[in-house]
């Protein structure tokens, strides 16, 4: 398989593409990220809503052909129109989401691109075009969280009370802003540890407790033990 990926035209997101067949049994978990996808292959358009833990993709995963795009934490429900808790830890066809003719129109339109990641990106665009503007609050709350800071801080810091966040969290981000912070805490650990940074170290940039509580929660969150998934990067 090949997988590479570069950065959209969408404001925030990320176009990526994986070809060449697989076996359904080497195709790896895909890990929580805060993000949700919109995709296409074998003639569906699907949505990838947010993960609170690892997604393991099912035989339908060895097709020899995805295109993606991946949109900032925060982002998608604007541009689905479809709040973001209504699709935390689902796969769902792109037709179950909009009226049924438009869907059917736009998979019509991929299958017949001969570049299928030029043609999603341009469907991405025009939609992008017609949602609302970003939601200067959830752009604020991803920054603060991502750069380790509480969610009491975060919240003080944006005028809100805490309870409001939680709400608005739940339909930008599919969870609370304290699941958020653990995903994106989850991220920068393994950013680091596949630099080779030490476990030890790892745990306290990233902002845990120590190594035993990187532990845990790695587990908690991919199903595998550090080592491990570091192994089957």
């Amino acid at each position: 398989m090949v997988y590479a990926e570069r950065p959209s035209r969408v404001a925030g997101a990320v176009l990526w593409t994986r070809t060449g067949a697989a076996d359904a049994r080497s195709v790896r978990p895909v890990l929580p990220d805060g993000c949700m996808d919109l995709l296409w292959s074998g003639g569906r358009l699907l949505v990838a809503g947010p993960d609170t833990r690892a997604y393991h993709p099912g035989p339908e995963a060895a097709a020899d052909r995805y295109v993606g795009i991946r949109f900032y934490p925060g982002t998608a429900p604007a541009f689905l129109g479809v709040p973001a808790h209504e699709l935390r830890d689902r796969r769902v066809e792109l037709a179950d989401l909009w009226p049924s003719a438009e869907a059917r129109r736009l998979t019509e339109r991929m299958d017949a691109a001969r570049d299928p990641v030029t043609a999603l990106e341009s469907l991405a665009l025009e939609r992008a075009g017609r949602a609302e503007p970003p939601d200067p609050l959830i752009a604020y709350v991803v920054k603060s969280l991502e750069a380790g800071r509480s969610i009491a801080a975060t919240a003080a810091e944006a005028g809100v009370n805490t309870r409001l966040l939680h709400r608005r969290s739940l339909a930008a981000f599919g969870y609370g802003p304290k699941t958020l912070g653990r995903v994106l805490r989850l991220q920068r650990a393994l950013a680091l540890a596949w630099e080779g940074v030490p476990y030890a170290q790892t745990a306290a940039v990233a902002g845990f407790a120590d190594q035993a509580h990187l532990a845990r929660d790695v587990k908690e969150l991919t199903g595998m033990p550090l080592g491990e998934l570091l192994r089957g990067r």
